[in-house]
């Protein structure tokens, strides 16, 4: 730092006044997420953040990823309340407007793809109890993970430490709910362990909306002859009982946050669902600077849920029906080299691999009545085999010609392939098909100003293709079947550029950004039960990331994560996504539904070495955030204050800890989530108030 003493100060202050976007470690920490091999986050000309063990369990309830998410700039993880849906989960405003699952961010546990290859995704098979860190990736060299990358998000499973380790975790709270786990994990030499059970329940903050979740995560790693390694990931959920209580309207909203949305109880809306999922992945060095990798996974994903959606409505001939029945069968492989070299005196490492996804759909729909019998399985309506596969090839390099300069460059070649065939109908009409391409390149450069500062650029192109639920329908009165295959892949440009600094005392960075999307998917129309997609112009999506981590001395540290982030409709467009049903004109510069402007987290942390105790109080601030794209009405922007306090007692084979952690203690009203262009106007998903979450874990080793 002695070379650029006034650039580092004049950095060091602007970090410490706050204008800085961090990762949750210092700039020599290092990731994968970006270039599929180990690398330094300061060597990176990406935004990426990494939230660690001790981050993801410290006085949290290891429930939802919400938790920590927040502490990471670009991210917004909103908890529906509603355990029959996922996270509301979006990245620099990719993926807000997706109504259940997770879209626009691609999602991987253990390198095992969360996303399946039409773009939708799932994390509720994320087990935190067993996790030893969250990379987060943002901008465009999210890209070079194929379609549907406006972020990347990888979950990876601790390893297990040496000797053998048995713990478990007890959890009691508000609303009913409870936590039970068991772990254990080890080291043996030849082979390294961590396995992971839990069970979850909570009566819910609403009315009709208890739920049920048990889950089971396991990795082994064997260390092989000449330094191969092979891991087996296999992991298990169930949630055979979890309520919707479906959204409200703002006036339900404030009459009684706690009801169920209408119909909810009267068809007992609700899902199940089964997963079993398995992979393997192998690596071995074939030389002093060669190595090659193998993923192979596969899968099954049973889905049942029960919507409440009116008889009167379903008993139209062409209606699909209330009760979605989902039988997922999914894998695929990915195969990649890398080669470390030397060009013009400075190292150069070059990947280059193949990936392949493929996902076996049988989609029926029934009936959610039968005679007079309400919430039940009825007449079969719709009857579908649907598959999507993707072949995808890729290249990524990064070369240091100097000391003070980092190059990475990429390009990805995707194909999706998308077709299905009806079984109640028979001809041309049975079945239809359609199929995206893209190649994506991308290209940054990193240069180091001084040791832990230093500054970046990038620039890429990305796409999303429409998931095989924005394909489902052509018209709202069902009189055209098929595939909607005139809908046409998003394709974005996305340039940032950024600063990094710090050490394991101070570090910081900041992120400037711009995606231009254009055919961005939207709704043309939505009634009866179905939703029409259609391609708009021009999305615009520009903003801030910057962040603070500090440890001022041995008892107090801090983190401070900040966005901002204005999208927009650039190209006006025509819709219809209210009841009754009448086209209205989106214009130019309306925001984009369920993105807020700004969002805040900062947390203090006050830890004594003796006795061993840690206090951390957070302040979280979202802005309003609209419901739809006509922006018609808005969710309020919300302040929030919580606090945990974590006690550690270690005896000779014993580790204990107990935790109280209190949200929202202020015991504020709020809407967390909002249910993106619904078409009846039920938008709002209330939060809960004053919470509390009592936890006891016991480690014997």
């Amino acid at each position: 730092m002695t070379r650029y003493p006034l650039c580092y100060s004049l950095l060091t202050a602007l970090c410490v006044g706050g204008f800085c976007d961090v990762a949750n470690a210092d700039v020599s920490s290092v990731v994968v997420t970006a270039t599929r091999a180990a690398a330094t986050i300061g060597d990176l000309p990406a935004a990426i953040d990494a939230i660690d063990q001790a981050t993801i369990e410290s006085g949290r309830r290891q429930v939802n990823l919400s938790e920590t998410l927040s502490q990471v700039p670009g991210v917004i993880a909103s908890e529906r309340q509603n355990y029959a849906q996922d996270l509301q989960l979006s990245v620099r405003g990719f993926g807000a407007r997706a109504s259940f699952g997770v879209r626009g961010v691609r999602l991987y546990a253990d390198g095992i793809p969360g996303t399946m290859p039409d773009g939708q995704g799932q994390f509720s098979h994320f087990d935190l109890g067993s996790a030893g860190r969250i990379e987060v990736l943002r901008g465009p060299f999210s890209a070079l993970y194929g379609n549907s990358s406006g972020g990347v998000l990888a979950l990876f499973t601790a390893d297990g430490l040496p000797d053998q380790t048995l713990g478990a975790t007890v959890m009691a709270g508000s609303l009913g709910t409870q936590r039970y786990a068991i772990k254990a994990a080890g080291d043996t030499g030849s082979m390294n362990y961590v396995i992971d059970a839990s069970h979850f329940q909570t009566q819910g903050v609403r009315d009709h909306s208890q739920a049920e979740r048990n889950l089971f995560n396991s990795k082994v790693r064997f260390n092989l002859a000449n330094e191969g390694k092979l891991t087996v990931v296999a992991n298990l959920i169930a949630t055979p009982f979890v309520q919707d209580p479906l959204g409200l309207t703002r006036d339900q909203w404030l009459s009684d946050a706690t009801q169920a949305g209408a119909g909810a109880q009267t068809y007992n809306s609700r899902k199940a669902l089964d997963q079993e999922q398995i992979g393997m992945s192998y690596s071995q060095p074939l030389a002093a600077s060669t190595e090659w990798q193998a993923t192979l996974y596969g899968g099954h994903r049973q889905t049942v849920q029960f919507q409440a959606r009116p008889k009167s409505t379903e008993q139209r001939p062409t209606d699909p029906g209330g009760v979605i029945d989902l039988a997922r069968g999914y894998g695929g492989l990915d195969v990649h080299i890398t080669q470390h070299h030397t060009l013009a005196g400075g190292p150069l490492s070059l990947t280059a691999g193949v990936d392949y996804d493929r996902l076996d759909e049988a989609r029926r729909g029934y009936l959610n009545f039968n005679e007079d019998n309400l919430g039940v399985r009825g007449e079969l309506r719709r009857d579908q085999a649907n598959k999507v596969y993707d072949l995808d090839e890729y290249v990524q390099a990064q070369w240091q010609p100097t000391q003070r300069w980092v190059a990475l460059l990429g390009v990805r070649n995707s194909l999706v392939d998308i077709s299905s065939n009806d079984h109640l109908l028979s001809g041309a009409a049975a079945t239809s098909k359609v199929r995206y391409s893209a190649t994506n390149p991308v290209a940054g450069l990193t240069f180091h100003v001084a040791p832990q500062v230093d500054l970046y650029g990038s620039y890429g192109r990305g796409f999303e293709t429409p998931t095989l639920n924005d394909l489902a329908y052509r018209s709202t009165d069902g009189s055209l079947p098929g595939l909607n295959v005139s809908l046409q892949a998003a394709r974005s440009n996305n340039a940032e550029i950024g600063i990094k600094a710090g050490d394991a005392t101070l570090s910081s960075s900041l992120a400037v950004f711009q995606t231009k999307t254009h055919d961005e998917l939207a709704v043309a129309s939505n009634s009866s039960g179905r939703s029409v997609y259609q391609n708009i112009g021009e999305t615009k999506r520009q903003g801030a990331e910057w962040s603070m981590s500090a440890v001022w001395s041995s008892q107090w540290s801090t983190h401070i994560a900040y966005t901002y982030l204005n999208a927009v409709t650039v190209t006006p467009y025509r819709t219809c996504v209210t009841l009754p049903c009448s086209p209205q004109t989106i214009p130019s510069g309306n925001q984009l539904a369920a993105v807020p402007k700004s969002a805040l987290y900062a947390g203090l942390t006050w830890h004594t070495p003796t006795p061993n105790l840690a206090i951390t109080t957070e302040l979280i601030n979202r802005s309003k955030i609209y419901v739809d794209d006509r922006n018609s009405d808005a969710a309020p922007g919300y302040w929030l204050f919580n606090t945990s306090a974590t006690l550690h007692q270690t005896f000779t084979r014993w580790r204990l800890s107990e935790s109280l952690r209190i949200d929202n203690v202020a015991n504020r009203a709020y809407v967390g989530s909002v249910i993106v262009n619904e078409s009846n106007q039920r938008y709002f998903e209330p939060a809960p108030g004053r919470v509390w979450s009592l936890m006891v874990n016991a480690q014997f080793h």
